[in-house]
């Protein structure tokens, strides 16, 4: 593969005399990566000639963006572990994260994470990247998580992050039967006071908003789906516990462990734009064995 990534368009009639500035602004590349493309090594080329962004466009013209090199993630460890991928391009990775696994280092975790393996895989393929992770996942959660190759590839899902346009759906086994077929839990959520990990609902929390709807009730539990308006660190354990009904195995946030040792949660599906074709695209995953085992028995 190609160690610097490279995009190209044709210029249409509609987009000629327009200064090349305008033009990237449109197709959102950041100030950032034009001042990283300008004194780190990338390069702006116009019929293979290179330009500067006061450059004036003319139809037919062939525009080449080529970023800078991207250096390895900075103490990140690349380690040969197994990734499930579901889907793969030269833009972006889907993965599917098992429960157990972080998707980033930490100081308790250093390595086994995601991000090791993911910087070990591009080590294979020969891709100079960062571990550009869009859509994370707690370590005891299970399920579906979205990659970025590219620094820019990142910054054009978190554009589309903030307008709602990477949507994602879970599974959880919540405690207790919830009466309620479906329903909307609007609660601000804050980090508690005294803990770096733990989260509560508090009037000075950032507002956070989770849909959810029964599936099935089962003795113990109750099986629901959910869906996220916001991504908020730890919003569905949080948000399920404060209505009575904490994630199975959540000992964190008041979950019963009998049945399960980590939080019920599985992220199934994702649905977003491909950033270049535009198309939509979907993909699933099933619940995990523990999940389908604890289902299994309560029938």
């Amino acid at each position: 593969m190609s160690s610097r990534f490279e995009l190209k368009w044709v210029i249409e009639k509609k987009d000629a005399d327009r200064q090349l500035k305008d033009f990237l602004k449109d197709k959102e590349i950041s100030r950032t990566a034009l001042t990283d493309i300008k004194f780190k090594g990338g390069k702006i080329l116009v019929n293979h000639e290179e330009v500067n962004v006061r450059y004036k466009l003319k139809t037919e013209d062939v525009l080449a963006v080529i970023f800078p090199k991207e250096n390895s993630s900075e103490g990140v460890i690349g380690e040969d572990l197994p990734l499930d991928i579901l889907f793969e391009d030269e833009y972006l990775l889907i993965v599917r994260k098992p429960a157990g696994m972080s998707t980033i280092p930490s100081r308790e975790h250093p390595k086994g994470s995601l991000a090791n393996a993911l910087v070990g895989y591009y080590r294979q393929i020969e891709l100079d990247a960062t571990a550009h992770i869009v859509t994370r996942l707690d370590r005891d959660t299970s399920g579906i998580v979205l990659i970025a190759k590219h620094r820019h590839v990142h910054h054009l899902f978190s554009k589309d992050q903030q307008r709602g346009r990477v949507k994602r759906t879970y599974e959880a086994f919540a405690g207790g039967t919830m009466v309620e077929d479906e329903g909307t839990i609007e609660k601000p959520i804050g980090r508690k006071e005294d803990s770096i990990i733990e989260r509560e609902v508090r009037s000075d929390g950032q507002y956070a908003c989770t849909h959810y709807k029964v599936m099935e009730r089962h003795k113990v539990f109750t099986h629901v789906e959910l869906q996220l308006e916001t991504g908020r660190t730890h919003q569905i354990r949080v948000h399920l516990s404060s209505i009575g009904h904490p994630l199975l195995g959540d000992d964190l946030y008041g979950g019963e462990t009998t049945l399960l040792k980590r939080q019920a949660l599985h992220c199934k599906k994702i649905i977003f734009f491909h950033p270049f074709t535009k198309q939509e695209m979907t993909f699933t995953a099933k619940l995990p064995e523990d999940m389908q085992e604890i289902l299994q028995a309560d029938r």
